[in-house]
């Protein structure tokens, strides 16, 4: 049998691009997860605040979870939870070893890459220092108190203020734990500022912006960090340290796509986002591949990444359904002053119904703001931001009038209001 789709990851990326697909006329679908259950990291995401800009209302992660698994039920898709796809080649055949079913080779007409993504660890960042326990990442930390019923430790310092570390501040605080502070090398925080307000400042925990752990002592068991301040190139400075006592540190210092099957497949890759580069319809540079949520690029909000896979199962759909890509000229987008990457790279006019959406992230907070957007050295489009930060995802969207207009290249740069770079 060939799979009109095939869907890899049942998180909330795989569960949303499946479900638009179907509604969108597919009939023959597979959807392939290795974990025991679908939901993806949402399953041990107990906190709410989701669900605001996708169903308007507030939700905790399992709930938000739960809505599409419900909704994928009324579908007739079919699911191979506790099974690994092990290889994707670019004749879109899918290797697999699951529970049930044992290995097999799966063909698909088109398929959807939605692995999400992995926590870097200690290892990743080399923190000099002894090896004792009480090192975790924020997400490990976060699925053994939310779903082990496991407190992971009594006094805490979390490198990295990323959201998953600044929602586990809270979380550790509420559940008895004392977080003595929160420490980040960059000068502005990784994550949302509600998290920053809600995580941090309602609970008094310190925020220390350009510093970084220096030292890790312990021998069985963490005893001490030691932290130190940073100069403008992340450079510990001498005689600035500061020695905390604590029994666990927990790491919230960035995520990296999971796309270990996308480079096997031979896709090309974007080093800045660590995800694979795609067209304005989410799909790779082979026909019938497509990508969407944090495997494509780490996103802010599980409502952005749903959008973004809802689309992606709809130009499944189409691809399926009305054959590939329109021919024409294909479109560059370039990053411009204070811009660290966009997505799509690519945009093709002819196949752009009404408008794109560009997706992309700044290098320096600003304020007062104006994100350009410029074809070939003539600007074409202009947007207003109060407030633009590195931990907050920005979009635009541009017409496909002014994309039929466009030539050769767009390049995307954010600038202080009145021509000034940040």
């Amino acid at each position: 049998m060939v799979y009109d789709l095939l869907v890899i990851g049942g998180g909330p990326a795989g569960l949303a691009a499946a479900c638009a697909a179907w509604e969108s006329g597919l009939k023959h679908i597979l959807l392939v997860e290795r974990d025991r259950e679908l939901g993806g990291i949402l399953n041990q995401c107990i906190h709410n605040g989701f669900g605001l800009h996708h169903f308007h209302e507030e939700l905790t992660g399992p709930e938000y979870a739960g809505r599409f698994i419900e909704q994928l039920s009324k579908t007739g898709v079919e699911v191979r939870t506790d099974t690994m796809v092990l290889a994707l080649t670019p004749e879109r055949e899918v290797h697999m070893m699951g529970a049930k079913t044992g290995y097999r080779v799966e063909r698909a007409k088109s398929v959807i890459l939605a692995m999400g993504c992995r926590e870097r660890t200690r290892g990743a960042i080399g923190i000099p220092g002894t090896r004792p326990a009480g090192i975790f990442t924020a997400g490990a930390a976060q699925r053994y108190v939310n779903m082990e019923g496991f407190l992971p430790g009594r006094r805490v310092v979390i490198l990295g203020s990323g959201d998953i570390g600044l929602i586990m501040a809270r979380r550790m605080t509420l559940e008895g734990a004392k977080v003595l502070a929160c420490v980040e090398v960059m000068p502005h925080p990784g994550g949302l500022n509600r998290n920053i307000v809600q995580c941090l400042n309602d609970y008094e925990i310190p925020l220390y912006l350009s510093h970084t752990v220096t030292d890790i002592r312990g021998r069985d068991r963490v005893e001490q960090v030691v932290v130190s301040k940073v100069d403008e190139h992340r450079n510990p400075i001498p005689g600035t340290e500061m020695v905390f006592d604590c029994d666990t540190l927990l790491l919230s210092v960035g995520l990296i796509p999971e796309n270990e099957l996308t480079r096997m497949a031979g896709i090309e890759m974007d080093r800045r986002t660590n995800g694979a580069v795609v067209y304005e319809n989410l799909e790779t540079s082979i026909p019938g591949v497509f990508t969407c949520g944090n495997v494509a690029h780490v996103h802010d909000l599980v409502d952005y990444v749903t959008a973004e896979s809802e689309e992606a199962g709809r130009a499944a759909a189409r691809y399926v359904l009305e054959g590939g890509a329109k021919g024409g000229p294909v479109l560059e987008v370039k990053t411009g002053e204070n811009v660290s990457y966009t997505v799509p790279q690519h945009i093709r006019p002819q196949n752009v119904e009404n408008r794109c959406n560009v997706f992309f992230r700044v290098r320096e907070a600003g304020q007062e703001s104006e994100i350009l957007v410029e074809s070939e050295g003539t600007p074409i489009a202009r947007f207003a931001r109060d407030h633009v930060a590195p931990g907050e995802m920005e979009c635009i969207a541009l017409p496909k009038v002014l994309l039929d207009k466009a030539a050769g290249s767009l390049t995307v740069s954010v600038r202080a209001k009145g021509g000034t770079a940040q």
